[in-house]
């Protein structure tokens, strides 16, 4: 039996009194008989990575409970009246469907309010780029969203959003981070002064809808044209069901159909693995509803609403399931066409991308004329560029993961605009004699036939981490010299921010923050990128490959050789 080191057994003996309510010391207490399970839970403290503080549910220091939760409030309190110190400062709340999320949410409220800080809770769940907006609209100075995105049942989280309606970034994560881990759980102020606490509801969703209808509509776009469209959507027992279908409503879509066996909030994800656009899977049920009505389109939402996964018909008449890479790209062509329809492109317009989406999207824009700025991975590093570049014209912006931003009103991945954007872009092609399909096979003729596949490897616990660590070592220190036969050119390292050229052994530095990622670009224009994920028990390996496309005559014969190159290239590094 494994035996808890001092430290670990320490932690547990101050969770064991009486200064944690009953139900911890319970819940530790039914545990002592599992040191594996006790480690596992605290031998480190739950970290913001890139989409906030995910975690197990349950008590731990390593788990999301009323004291880490309550800590996290508490600090950022002490951080807010610190760099506001004559302000009536206020916060925003939001809450998805998972278990323990409303009741998290009230906790937040009542040391926020406690500390003297005003606060505006949503009445009921409410999608991730509403508390965004609400933010900004609130004039507050930071919100908080209680989610774990994507993530299995027993998963929840901690979003935190600054004044811009973005999420934390440098400097303030990493001073906020210093301010929680100096605190003791004792100094939690969790009495809260409910004059202090507003509720918040059908106010905020009228401003945030009719501005997703603003900015998601294509100008060229007749009403007519909608009511032509038939759409299957699904919520995945997730959020966006108090959104989405209101959005399209008011857009003009009258044949949506919904799945209802998935419209029901719930935080057991039952009919789904995993509730999870990026996984085939859990459109499965929206699929089957599709061919019974043959809708031109399928789009599912995450539970917390700011990602989508997105079927439409190819060429063939069958619905195909588009990846991240490819709805961001088919995106911004349609919005880069709009600002050009309406002579808004002056050279002063960018849109946003991450390091290990696909290179093709810089191809793109710059057909344009417009720049593509390139940061890391997670949303919070697109805002962060509005915020850098005040006097620029942000277009819109996307990452590999499903996630889409349309304007800056929303200042994350934006899944009720970004779906109703996906249905414009339907709507009007297929109005047009063409599809949505069609239109990206352009694309790749135009600017060349960029294929991407994201592999995952789950490591979980402690143990895993140290084996994620592992494969991240050993690709530093031993690189590969080629993959599938192709030399290897440059590697970029982000952890330690160089860029070595292979090929005349010079390097550059990497002008964007530090990051635990490496990329590999070969001879031949592939791309392999490794990152372990922020959010979840994961190192996921990034895959690009590319090719000309002479004609739409050929995608078949093309798609298949690239994705027999990603298969090699799997093979080669030994993936699967």
């Amino acid at each position: 039996m494994t035996k808890l080191s001092p430290q670990i057994a320490k932690k547990v003996d101050h969770w064991s009194s009486d200064l944690f309510d009953e139900n911890t010391r319970s819940e530790i207490q039914s545990l002592e008989n599992n040191p594996e399970e006790l480690e596992d839970r605290f031998y480190k403290n739950l970290d913001f990575g890139t989409g906030g503080m995910r975690g197990v549910m349950g008590v731990g220091t390593n788990r999301i409970n009323k004291y880490t939760l309550g800590r996290n409030t508490q600090g950022l309190s002490n951080y807010l009246k610190q760099i506001y110190p004559n302000k009536n400062l206020k916060v925003a709340i939001a809450y998805d469907c998972r278990h323990n999320s409303q009741t998290f949410a009230k906790i937040v409220a009542n040391v926020f309010s406690a500390n003297g800080i005003e606060v505006f809770l949503f009445e009921d769940l409410r999608a991730t780029p509403e508390l965004s907006f609400a933010v900004k609209h609130l004039n507050c100075q930071c919100g908080i969203v209680l989610t774990a995105s994507h993530n299995p049942p027993e998963y929840n989280g901690y979003k935190v959003y600054w004044e811009d309606g973005g999420q934390l970034v440098p400097p303030h994560d990493k001073a906020i981070i210093s301010i929680i881990n100096g605190l003791d759980y004792t100094e939690i102020n969790f009495s809260a002064k409910k004059d202090l606490i507003h509720s918040i509801g059908k106010d905020i969703d009228d401003v945030f809808i009719n501005a997703s209808v603003k900015n998601g509509t294509l100008d060229k776009n007749k009403n007519t044209n909608r009511e032509n469209l038939t759409v299957v959507f699904t919520s995945l027992h997730g959020t966006s069901i108090t959104a989405v279908p209101e959005t399209l409503k008011k857009a003009g879509y009258t044949n949506v159909h919904i799945v209802e066996e998935q419209a029901t909030p719930n935080g057991d994800f039952p009919t789904v693995k995993s509730p999870n656009p990026e996984e085939p899977e859990a459109l499965e049920m929206a699929l089957e509803l599709a061919e019974k009505v043959n809708a031109d389109i399928v789009i599912g939402t995450d539970p917390d609403c700011d990602r989508l996964g997105i079927a439409v018909r190819n060429t063939k008449g069958q619905l195909t399931l588009l990846n991240g890479n490819q709805t961001m790209v088919i995106m911004t062509k349609f919005l880069l066409d709009q600002w050009k329809n309406q002579g808004k492109i002056n050279g002063n317009q960018f849109v946003g991308s991450t390091i290990v989406s696909t290179p093709m999207l810089p191809k793109l824009t710059e057909h344009f004329g417009v720049e593509c700025k390139i940061e890391l991975t997670g949303f919070k590093w697109i805002a962060k560029m509005i915020e850098e570049y005040p006097t620029m014209d942000f277009v819109g912006g996307g990452e590999e993961s499903f996630g889409f931003m349309v304007g800056d009103f929303v200042r994350d991945k934006d899944a009720v605009t970004s779906t109703l954007l996906a249905c414009e872009i339907a709507a009007l092609t297929k109005a047009n004699g063409s599809s949505f399909f069609k239109e990206l096979i352009e694309l790749y003729c135009t600017h060349g036939f960029y294929k991407e596949r994201l592999i995952s490897m789950t490591k979980k616990g402690k143990k895993g981490a140290e084996e994620i660590q592992n494969i991240m070592d050993q690709a530093r220190n031993n690189p590969h010299e080629s993959i599938n036969n192709s030399k290897v050119v440059r590697i970029d390292d982000y952890l330690s921010s160089i860029s070595k050229n292979m090929i005349n052994n010079s390097s550059t530095e990497i002008a964007i923050p530090k990051a635990n990622v490496l990329i590999f670009t070969t001879e031949d224009g592939s791309k392999i990128a490794l990152r372990p994920s922020g959010t979840e028990p994961k190192i996921k390996f990034y895959i690009s490959v590319n090719t000309i496309l002479l004609s739409s005559n050929n995608y078949e014969e093309v798609n298949h050789v690239l994705e027999q190159k990603i298969d090699k290239i799997i093979a080669s590094m030994q993936l699967i």
